[in-house]
């Protein structure tokens, strides 16, 4: 799944989208900030404006769109903007129920939001930590998937592998994971026992072949770049624990951060938002789940290009790293 759609498609897509969030008091201007910045960005229609647009109803959605992969990209973009609503409110996730049982589309993320609106934040907060967890191993570094990085390592061999790569040649994969930890102040994976560190060795490489930075604003992008490289249940479990932890803040599913909340709401979140799901989306494959100690030693820039990974933009917004 690319989230780029067909061009006759995007007008009754963001009409769709638009539906999702018109409750009796309408979509937020956060809602109608990251809508139209799809459509800017994302879909390169900045002739549509969110604002003269109709919505349209999940009867007249679901006749409309039919292709199981538009269909799918719908829901994943819907639950996005479902969750920045602020304050929530149980009309905007029944409302979300309605389209996504019109579509006949499901997901983890769907059924944080019901346990939410059925539930109760508490339930909701014990499933989106179960969904982390049960993924955790199908995100984490391939050679350290499955390890107790908590309770081995007491030499620290991990941290002293990754440390060793500021020997490699400058501005190769390797040397820049140091960099990263350098420039950002995060300890090495492996200096500390954590039973997290095969997930960070891979989500840090993964920022690093990107070039997106750690705002929270960035850890959103980052995981939408990443579903739109690939489009699977691992990717979308990424996207949702960022969204959780960023941007609905009712709970951190990584134990070792605080909840942001809405930080998609400014127009340079949103733009770099909807501009890394275009990135993604124009990648060959998806270089977050592959072997990056293997690829450690390779220019960075050759790295990129295996993959297809484009400069952003902007490479000086400062929500981006080592593309100058």
């Amino acid at each position: 799944m690319s989230f780029f759609i067909e061009p006759g498609s995007v007008a009754v897509v963001a009409r769709g989208l638009l539906g999702t969030v018109s409750t009796s008091q309408g979509p937020s201007q956060e809602q109608l900030r990251l809508l139209q910045s799809l459509l800017d960005y994302l879909w390169d229609r900045p002739d549509l404006n969110i604002h003269t647009l109709s919505p349209i109803s999940s009867f007249e959605l679901a006749l409309t769109i039919t292709d199981q992969s538009t269909r799918r990209v719908f829901h994943n973009l819907q639950m996005m903007l479902e969750l920045s609503r602020h304050p929530q409110t149980e009309e905007q996730l029944r409302l979300g129920e309605v389209y996504s049982e019109s579509l006949g589309v499901t997901s983890d993320a769907l059924q944080v939001t019901r346990d939410y609106l059925h539930s109760g934040v508490r339930k909701a907060a014990e499933d989106a930590n179960r969904i982390f967890y049960k993924f955790l191993p199908l995100r984490s570094e391939p050679e350290l998937a499955g390890l107790d990085l908590s309770s081995i390592d007491n030499g620290h061999e991990l941290a002293k592998r990754i440390e060793s790569f500021s020997d490699l040649p400058e501005m190769s994969l390797g040397w820049a994971l140091v960099y990263y930890y350098k420039r950002f102040g995060f300890p090495v994976p492996g200096s500390q026992l954590c039973e997290l560190n095969s997930l960070y060795v891979a989500h840090d490489m993964t920022h690093v072949i990107s070039g997106i930075s750690i705002t929270p604003a960035g850890e959103i992008a980052l995981s939408a770049f990443q579903l739109a490289m690939g489009p699977n249940q691992i990717n979308e479990s990424a996207l949702l624990a960022s969204l959780i932890t960023h941007e609905a803040g009712f709970v951190s599913v990584n134990p070792t951060l605080r909840p942001d909340d809405a930080s998609l709401d400014n127009s340079s979140a949103a733009h770099l938002l909807s501009s890394e799901m275009a990135r993604g989306s124009c990648c060959n494959g998806d270089f977050s789940l592959v072997d990056h100690f293997q690829l450690a030693h390779l220019p960075l820039s050759r790295v990129r290009k295996q993959f297809n990974v484009l400069p952003p933009k902007n490479s000086d917004d400062g929500h981006h790293f080592l593309w100058s």
